[in-house]
């Protein structure tokens, strides 16, 4: 078993309740600390699991099991040159050149997704991730976690809260493309 650290973004419960707290421990949240944030609850797991998506789909169902309704994952999917930096343990400047096409195959690196024209670009971490581990940058693992994380996010926007078979299905597809590339 692997130890995975996440969070997830959730609200719809009463944080006054008397038994606030022992309900995410009566659903399996006990590998999990709760706390309150800007209105909304946080629930940060350090999850031991086989894979990432069997961590993030069974957390998911616990957190249902409360009542309370999940927001979103994180970390984020939006990352700035300075995340990429941080989440690769690159420097800043390395990524800065391979976001301007300065170094090596930066030509062909990721486009930014929000704020495009600003000086502080916005990236889908989950398409960095890809690009830097087809270019040997990071790990086949970490870009197959930042897939989930994507594919985790994507369908808690559609509803769904049965993540297991949809997260372990986009795991493996990753992981097989990125071998293949």
């Amino acid at each position: 078993m692997i130890k995975f650290e996440f969070s997830i973004i959730a609200s719809g419960l009463d944080p006054h309740a008397d038994d606030f707290e022992d309900k995410f421990f009566a659903a399996g949240c006990d590998d999990a600390t709760i706390s309150l944030q800007k209105g909304l609850i946080i629930v940060d797991f350090t999850r031991e699991a086989n894979s990432i998506a069997e961590a993030i789909a069974s957390a998911v169902e616990n957190v249902c099991a409360t009542g309370a309704k999940v927001d979103r994952i994180e970390p984020d999917p939006l990352v700035n040159l300075t995340d990429i930096a941080e989440r690769t343990e690159m420097t800043r400047q390395a990524i800065f050149n391979y976001a301007k096409g300065v170094r090596g195959k930066g030509e062909d690196f990721p486009a930014p997704v929000v704020r495009v024209t600003s000086d502080a670009p916005l990236y889908d971490w989950a398409e960095v991730a890809s690009w830097m581990a087809v270019h040997k940058k990071l790990s086949v693992e970490k870009a197959v976690s930042a897939s989930v994380f994507q594919e985790a996010n994507n369908a808690i926007k559609a509803g769904e809260t049965h993540l297991s078979d949809r997260l372990k299905r986009r795991a493996e597809e990753e992981a097989a493309a990125l071998q293949a590339a």
